[in-house]
């Protein structure tokens, strides 16, 4: 065979491999990198007089796809960047100083809480899916369930959902009408709120 035929197969099959590792085949897993500084996270917890509101940020996140569509993901959650934004001063200092100690979240114990999702499931239209997953918070695992949408964006997507959790499932039992009596106005309702905006890399 001549050397300018020996080259040219060289060049196709060097060609071949590169289309291999850029252009996943189907079927093939793709773990996409959440982008944390784009991303955020509200919390909203409920108490008999009011509520309070805030932020806290992901430490890391990946989504996995299957072509187009969700299949699965993990996430660490930083504890220590949990903020408040409805108070100032000295009263915002107060209520954070109170959900990082021993009576909430114990952040010097645990800073990072996580969640692993165990199950996807189409609800029948792109990008809106049922998820299943485990959540993690001071050691303690529980499975939850919430509803979120995925949103192309070109070069990025986004995903968001609206998630509910019982704190009282994972040992936070501080003002919880579940285990105390006689707590009246100073209740605090078990469940709070979590509104998640992830955007993913893709």
């Amino acid at each position: 065979m001549k050397k300018a035929s020996i080259f040219s197969v060289l060049l196709a099959a060097v060609a071949m491999i590169g289309m291999s590792f850029t252009n996943p085949v189907e079927g093939e897993k793709e773990r996409r990198t959440v982008s944390v500084a784009e991303s955020n996270i509200v919390w909203n917890g409920y108490k008999v007089t009011g509520s309070h509101t805030g932020n806290i940020q992901l430490k890391s996140g990946e989504l996995e796809f299957d072509g187009d569509m969700l299949t699965g993901g993990s996430f660490v959650i930083d504890m220590t960047s949990m903020t408040n934004t409805d108070l100032e001063g000295e009263w915002n200092e107060k209520l954070m100083g109170h959900l990082k100690s021993d009576d909430f979240f114990s952040v010097d114990k645990f800073p990072t809480a996580s969640f692993n999702i165990t199950q996807v499931v189409s609800r029948g239209k792109p990008g809106e899916y049922k998820i299943v997953g485990d959540l993690t918070i001071k050691d303690i695992t529980k499975e939850i369930k919430f509803q979120a949408n995925l949103e192309d964006m070109g070069d990025k997507a986004k995903a968001v959902a609206e998630v509910v959790v019982d704190r009282s499932e994972f040992n936070v039992r501080y003002g919880s009408g579940s285990f105390f009596d006689n707590l009246g106005d100073k209740t605090i309702y078990d469940e709070f709120d979590l509104q998640v905006n992830l955007v993913v890399n893709k």
